[in-house]
């Protein structure tokens, strides 16, 4: 997130007004509903780990044990259980 300065975008009574609450601080104004982006659409995080989920998944249906899953993807045993049984 990049900050600016508030005196670039808003009116200065605006700008007044809300130094009355705040002084030389930071504020968070989050995004309307509509314009909400759910966690890691932006990056593409969400889509890379649903694809290694999904290759852990067939390694595993194809005969690969959890603690090499565990070994090869740097995971715990414990994590690798949670995505291989919260699909199948």
């Amino acid at each position: 997130m990049k900050y600016i300065n508030a005196t670039t975008i808003l009116p200065d009574a605006l700008v007044e007004e809300l130094q009355n609450y705040v002084q030389a601080g930071y504020i968070y104004i989050p995004a309307k509903d509509k314009h909400h982006k759910s966690w890691g659409e932006l990056s593409g995080y969400r889509e890379e780990l649903k694809m290694r989920n999904e290759a852990i998944i067939t390694k595993y249906q194809n005969g690969v044990s959890i603690d090499k899953l565990a070994y090869e993807y740097c995971l715990s045993v414990y994590a690798i259980r949670k995505i291989i049984y919260q699909k199948t």
